[in-house]
């Protein structure tokens, strides 16, 4: 293999795909990049099993060819040769070497035959729409995954078409995030599938605003096109919990607040809340809601904040990261807060505004 090609052309691509390339590795191929080069176009893959990229550029191909490369002393050396450098690969043996001016590097490399490349998904259902859109879905959810849960199916996000929707939901058991967005077609078929979370993050690293995302759904991979990467990951085989019973219909208490004031108000109390439990006591009486908090060294933290509030009071223990967490992922100046009783979850949303709503388990304090 041989080709020539701006540092800048040959360091997108790379950077693209990276993140799922691992350092510590039980199979030494996968701490390499594939690269394929074919009709001026360089294809560069990065994979862990569980999560493949593939990232294309034009590039001048002298000679084609397909060969494996240390992907982080690849990245790094790109990194650090001058902006607009002409770069050339060549491959002599078992080897690959990397010239740019008076530089030049020598690399091992490993065949590309023992490169793990996932085959075609086989779609069942494909979908498009904005990157924007499906970034927002991801943003406004991911946070509530579960991390190393031993409920496996809790470890990622579940995307489930309905009709002309597509919703995320996340909950790891003691919260719960749900967003939806509108289709410009109906999905053919309703379906739900869990995306593993290692997979999630990635996706929402290489998402951007603009341009459309395709996405195709197979029995055990997901895929996603964005411009010239291409994402595959598996799915997580396991039943999502019913979540919709979680989700409280019309709770009968309802305040609402100027969402920077609370926000700002939980993050003063929360300083002297328990390290481990992070527990805090919000109390809501009419046109008023108070926060409090205590700690093992017996510190007391108390602040108010004013309501739109008419109802009787009630008072409720949270865990003061989740209302955080759900204040930070809603845009609105105003927040509404629905309480049920002091035994009953809490749900969190822009007033009027049903396409993203959070829900927060009480606890014990």
């Amino acid at each position: 293999m041989k080709l020539t090609a701006k540092r800048e052309d040959l360091l997108a691509p790379l950077q693209s795909v990276i993140g799922v390339v691992e350092r510590r590795q039980t199979m030494p191929v996968l701490a390499n990049v594939l690269l394929s080069a074919r009709d001026r176009r360089l294809a560069v893959t990065g994979t862990d099993l569980e999560v493949e990229l593939v990232a294309a550029t034009q590039v001048q191909v002298d000679l084609p060819g397909d060969v494996t490369v240390p992907g982080r002393k690849f990245l790094d050396i790109l990194r650090a040769l001058p902006s607009g450098a002409d770069v050339t690969l060549a491959t002599e043996g078992e080897r690959i070497t990397v010239r740019a001016g008076r530089s030049r590097f020598t690399l091992s490399t490993l065949p590309a035959s023992e490169f793990p490349v996932l085959e075609e998904i086989h779609a069942l259902q494909t979908l498009t729409l904005p990157q924007g859109e499906f970034r927002r879905l991801i943003d406004k959810t991911q946070f509530a995954m579960a991390q190393q849960d031993v409920r496996y199916y809790l470890n990622g996000l579940l995307l489930e078409t309905e009709g002309s929707t597509l919703r995320a939901v996340a909950t790891d058991g003691h919260r719960l995030a749900l967003c939806e967005v509108s289709l410009a077609e109906p999905a053919q078929g309703g379906g739900q599938v869990i995306v593993p979370r290692k997979a999630v993050l990635e996706l929402q690293r290489i998402l951007g605003t603009e341009g459309a995302i395709e996405l195709a759904v197979g029995t055990n991979h997901v895929r996603a096109q964005i411009g010239d990467i291409r994402f595959t990951s598996k799915l997580i085989d396991g039943r999502f919990p019913e979540y919709g019973r979680v989700i409280p219909d019309n709770p009968p208490k309802i305040a609402q607040a100027d969402r920077e004031l609370l926000r700002q108000a939980l993050q003063r109390t929360a300083i002297l809340a328990n390290e481990k439990y992070r527990g805090i006591r919000v109390t809501v009486k009419p046109d008023l809601l108070t926060l409090q908090t205590h700690n093992p060294e017996h510190e007391e933290a108390e602040d108010q904040v004013e309501v739109s509030y008419a109802g009787d009071e009630v008072e409720i223990g949270f865990n003061v990261t989740y209302l955080l967490d759900a204040l930070g992922a809603i845009e609105t100046d105003q927040v509404e807060l629905g309480f049920t009783d002091a035994n009953s979850s809490c749900l969190i949303r822009a007033p009027g505004l049903a396409q993203t709503r959070y829900v927060v388990m009480p606890m014990r304090l």
